[in-house]
């Protein structure tokens, strides 16, 4: 199995913060969500894989090419969406595409007027007077208009209603069908992701928490819930992260299969969401700080 996205031993260091030494394969024909808080390293990890920031250490490989030499190459194949806006703002959408199009061998202007239609995308309103959620539509436009290999997708549903966000969904959903395409979706909305993803990354405080098949997850991981009583000195060690409240604790167990015998008489165990496995993740790393 190829991969569209190779980090071997990559760290990159700031004044406060440093991405740690990070080996990662992104397996290509999958749709791949990055997860963490705020501050974690998602953005500089995927500005590092667009080569927009150089690492310190480490390599880091784009369709099995190196990302510091083949730049032009790689970008070509690259369709980037985000929460930020990357366009000239006192263009009009239509001027911006065209300043756009000509970059891109593969510009398809036919499959772009469709995407154009099908987001409402006004032609002629400038690129600033555009809300957040049409300025990430117009984004994804451009970016499913020249046939690109990997869609990177950094917070794409940021500023989206959630009609169009479903519509979104679903549109990446088709887009993958080419099991020659893939996306890496980074997001703090995790419900994305249950929808979608094949594989998630969690990365956490620069680090990488895991990097596995969400369908596995379920397999692993165990949300308790059930009272103080249940937990002392040597079973909270179970946990990955626990919440106390006055009525009881709600917790998260890495192994599934211990924590079921243990608790499955005493306690209510399910099984957790994304969402609920990265905040007990967190909440445990800064328990143990």
């Amino acid at each position: 199995m190829n991969h569209v996205i190779q980090l071997d031993h990559v760290t990159k260091s700031y004044d406060r913060f440093e991405l740690k030494d990070i080996s990662l394969a992104i397996k290509e024909g999958f749709i791949t969500g990055l997860i963490g808080p705020n501050g974690a390293g998602k953005t500089s990890l995927i500005k590092m894989m667009m080569g927009l920031i150089s690492q310190d250490q480490g390599d880091i490989l784009m369709f099995g090419q190196n990302n510091r030499q083949e730049q032009a190459a790689i970008r070509a194949r690259i369709g980037y969406v985000s929460d930020e806006s990357v366009y000239y703002e006192n263009m009009t959408v239509k001027q911006m595409k065209n300043i756009i199009a000509p970059f891109y061998r593969e510009w398809d202007n036919d499959t772009y007027l469709k995407f154009q239609e099908l987001f409402k995308l006004p032609p002629g309103k400038r690129i600033k007077d555009l809300s957040k959620g049409m300025k990430i539509k117009f984004s994804l436009a451009v970016a499913l208009s020249h046939g690109a290999d990997l869609l990177i997708m950094d917070e794409p549903t940021s500023g989206l209603d959630p009609v169009f966000r479903r519509e979104m969904l679903e549109l990446l959903s088709d887009h993958i069908q080419d099991e020659k395409k893939s996306i890496l979706f980074s997001t703090h909305n995790t419900t994305d992701l249950d929808r979608i993803a094949d594989y998630i990354v969690f990365i956490n405080d620069g680090r990488i928490v895991f990097h596995e098949m969400k369908e596995s997850l379920s397999e692993h991981y165990l949300l308790v819930k059930g009272g103080k009583e249940l937990l002392d000195r040597d079973v909270r060690r179970w946990f990955v992260g626990i919440r106390e409240n006055g009525l009881g604790f709600e917790g998260l167990i890495s192994n599934r299969a211990e924590g079921e015998r243990y608790f499955k008489d005493t306690a209510l165990c399910e099984t957790p969401t994304l969402e609920e496995i990265m905040y007990f993740t967190v909440k445990g790393a800064e328990a143990n700080v």
